[in-house]
């Protein structure tokens, strides 16, 4: 195995002492020395005169004495003072042998990790990393190469030609080495906020959890994962950018459990994924950027089961989804916004069950849905927007079955809806709005059997139904208002059967009923204000009235 070959990193020192030249120094001091020793020769005289009480004069051999003391004290300074820049001279002199040393050791480290035998090219690994934490200088250069290694042809499969013993357990060391090195960012040692490039790496396993990516540039772009567990859970993606974009996963499972993308950017843009998961299980996302913009699911689950989204941003825009699952179940969406605008999904299971949506948007503006499924059942919105405004439907199925809305819109607004189901059978409106403005249907159906309606607004102002099914029955309405001003029905069926209406609204004003079927058999109505105020019903259209019986509006 031929490890490729790096110029070896240039030999820097601690730091050279920056000294003055002796030939400077040198006479500088003698000049200072004798400036000194007059001044305190003369100095001393006037001295002892001043301090002498008797008046007497003051003998040489006293100034003498005195300044002799006095000089013996400075050329102990002076003494001190060279021993200190000799000393300065030595730390350099050990500076620069220990960068060379380290030189030494990076070239040994590397000729290791190219070695034939895997026990020699564990020993670099080991001995690179070591080299690292004691040369900060050069940590980066020591960090990049155990990343290049990941990048080098790793073959996975046994039989395969190229296939080398021992080099799974090799990368794995890697991994668990990069790993420990971004556990503290406040260690000496820390490898955080330095870049991370796996551009291309092969991945069959690996520990990276509880990583701290404090800043930076992490990229596994065009990487694959082919089997194992990679494991990023619990680690927090602090304002760094993560890049998966044009990863294959074709079997891996990649671990995200618990994990904190707090003010990150992590993107999935163009990933394939075709086997294997993805799991966000109880993942945290605060202020960041979650892209799979035109990414292709054939066969991946991706898992977002019981995640906190607040104030961030979660996109699948342009999309394709034909098979395997997204997985939002139970939830919590706060402030946030999920898009899969103009997204194609013709075979996945994209499922909010139980999820709560206080506030934020989750968009499919312009997305096709001709199969699979899209399903909020058990929601609770108290105040998010959902919309598929422009959105195409000719098949699956968008299901809002058991969900409650005390608030918050679903905007099917200009829709085309040309097959599959919308369902909402068992749904609870007691509050914000439900719009079907300006939506075209000429298939499919749109479910509402069982829903409860105590409040709030159900509208289908100015749609158009030529064919397939809008269907209440069974529904309650005791409040709220459900609104067909405007809308045009040239086909299919428009069932009230069975329906309870004790208060609210039902607003049929303007509406044109040109064809198809309007069926109120066995409605009860009491304490709702039905209007038909400028109303056309032609002699194509079908009016079933039925019996209907008239009920209390104050009974239960």
């Amino acid at each position: 195995m031929q490890f490729p070959r790096r110029r070896s990193p240039e030999q820097q020192g601690r730091h050279t002492p920056n000294l003055w030249p002796v030939w400077l120094v040198a006479p500088v001091s003698l000049i200072l020395v004798a400036v000194l020793a007059y001044g305190l020769y003369h100095g001393v005289d006037t001295f002892l005169t001043a301090e002498n009480p008797s008046k007497k004069p003051v003998s040489g051999q006293d100034n003498v004495k005195t300044t002799v003391t006095a000089l013996t004290l400075v050329g102990a300074v002076l003494a001190g003072l060279y021993a200190y820049r000799k000393q300065l001279l030595d730390e350099g002199a050990s500076h620069r042998a220990d960068a060379t040393q380290l030189a030494e050791r990076y070239t040994k480290a590397a000729e290791q990790l190219g070695h034939d035998q895997a026990a020699v090219r564990l020993a670099g690994v080991y001995a690179m990393a070591r080299l690292a934490d004691d040369w900060e200088e050069q940590r980066r250069v020591c960090v990049d190469v155990l990343c290049a290694y990941l990048r080098m042809p790793y073959e996975t499969d046994t039989a395969a030609e190229g296939y080398m013993k021992g080099e799974r357990e090799v990368r794995l060391t890697i991994i668990r080495t990069i790993r420990d090195h971004l556990q503290d960012p406040a260690a000496s040692t820390t490898w955080c906020g330095y870049d991370l490039d796996f551009t291309g790496a092969v991945f069959d396993g690996g520990d990276f959890s509880g990583v701290q990516l404090i800043g930076g540039m992490v990229s596994f772009g065009g990487a694959i994962f082919s089997g194992g567990i990679v494991d990023f859970s619990n680690a927090a993606f602090s304002g760094s950018r993560v890049n998966f974009n044009h990863t294959a996963f074709s079997g891996s499972r990649v671990s995200f459990m618990r994990v904190d993308l707090s003010g990150s950017r992590v993107t999935f843009n163009r990933a394939n994924l075709s086997a294997g998961t993805i799991d966000f299980y109880r993942a945290t996302l605060s202020g960041g950027m979650l892209d799979f913009n035109s990414a292709a699911f054939t066969g991946s689950r991706v898992n977002f089961n019981r995640a906190t989204l607040s104030g961030s941003r979660v996109n699948f825009n342009r999309a394709t989804l034909s098979g395997g699952m997204l997985d939002f179940n139970s939830a919590a969406f706060t402030g946030s916004r999920v898009n899969f605008n103009r997204a194609t999904l013709s075979g996945s299971r994209v499922t909010f069950s139980q999820a709560r949506f206080s506030s934020g948007t989750v968009s499919f503006d312009g997305a096709i849905l001709s199969s699979g499924t899209v399903d909020f059942r058990r929601a609770i919105f108290s105040g998010a927007t959902v919309t598929l405004d422009r959105a195409t439907l000719t098949g699956g199925t968008v299901g809002f079955d058991g969900a409650t809305f005390s608030g918050g819109t679903i905007d099917f607004s200009s829709a085309e809806i040309t097959g599959g189901t919308l369902t909402f059978v068992s749904a609870e409106l007691s509050g914000g709005t439900v719009g079907f403005d300006g939506a075209t249907f000429s298939g499919g159906t749109v479910d509402f059997n069982g829903a409860e309606i105590t409040g709030g607004t159900l509208t289908f102002e100015w749609a158009t139904l030529s064919a397939g099914v809008v269907d209440f029955s069974l529904a309650t309405f005791s409040g709220g208002v459900i609104g067909f001003s405007g809308a045009e029905i040239t086909g299919g069926k428009l069932i009230f059967e069975l329906v309870t209406l004790s208060g609210g609204t039902v607003e049929f004003s303007g509406a044109v009923f040109s064809t198809g079927t309007i069926d109120f058999r066995d409605a009860a109505l009491g304490g709702s204000t039905l209007n038909f105020d400028g109303v056309r019903i032609d002699a194509a259209c079908t009016v079933v009235w039925g019996p209907l019986p008239t009920i209390d509006a104050n009974q239960p």
